[in-house]
């Protein structure tokens, strides 16, 4: 029997899910739950899934591990906490080639492309969904660019390593991008406050108008005195 699961790498554990699908085989957990822990741990901090192949006769099982999702090497890779909401409007991170390709060597294997400049180009398209430069340019410029040959050496050669200088160049140009949306996002956050101010005022003044309004017609509406209330008022 195939039980598929999507665990911590290298740190899964016995909790309410886990006891819920392997309680009714039969298994040993503690076995399981270490020997899946062994075989992930390369992959610690990501979320990797997992299939288990029990044989429900004798409780013996099999491991087959895929590799986290795309999205999850990426912001590994550039220690990222998470991607963008709107790539469009805000990035959050800068790659080299050399990172693609890196991630491309991982992802391949479990991939339809039928090789690495193929995998590469599809690490790139996850890039742009989540909001990451590379090599100082929209992913999406880049996959042109591969599409022209351009990093045919780097990718034929599989160079995965990035070195200490670029990295900084590419730190670098990122901080100035980040600089740029955190201001940009301040001003809009200002301007969004005081279009709220403007409205409650508003809303404020319309709401003191109808209440004069209201009192003004209640007076008019008063009625008149007679010459009997007159007369009363003298006495």
């Amino acid at each position: 029997m195939i039980i598929k699961l999507l665990i911590d790498g290298g740190d899964m554990k016995p909790g309410p899910a886990v006891a819920q699908q392997l309680g009714p085989m039969g298994v040993n957990m503690g076995k399981v739950i270490g020997d899946v822990n062994e075989a992930t741990k390369g992959f610690k901090g990501m979320k990797v899934p997992v299939e288990l192949d029990i044989d429900e006769k004798t409780k013996d099982f099999t491991i087959s591990t895929s590799s986290p999702p795309t999205s999850e090497l990426l912001k590994k890779e550039l220690s990222l906490e998470k991607g963008t909401a709107d790539h469009k409007k805000s990035k959050v991170g800068n790659a080299s080639i050399e990172d693609i390709i890196k991630i491309a060597k991982v992802k391949h294997p479990n991939m339809l492309e039928k090789d690495l400049k193929a995998a590469v180009k599809s690490i790139l398209g996850t890039c742009s969904s989540i909001g990451i430069f590379v090599e100082n340019e929209e992913p999406n410029q880049l996959i042109e660019q591969v599409n022209e040959g351009k990093f045919d050496s780097e990718i034929s050669e599989e160079k995965d390593e990035t070195t200490p200088e670029k990295r900084k160049e590419l730190d670098d140009f990122f901080q100035g991008v980040k600089s740029e949306q955190d201001a940009k996002a301040a001003e809009e956050a200002k301007l969004a406050e005081e279009a709220k101010e403007k409205e409650e005022a508003e809303a404020k003044d319309a709401a003191t108008s109808t209440d004069a309004t209201a009192t003004d017609a209640s007076a008019t509406d008063a009625p008149a005195p007679t010459e009997e209330n007159k007369e009363e008022e003298k006495k």
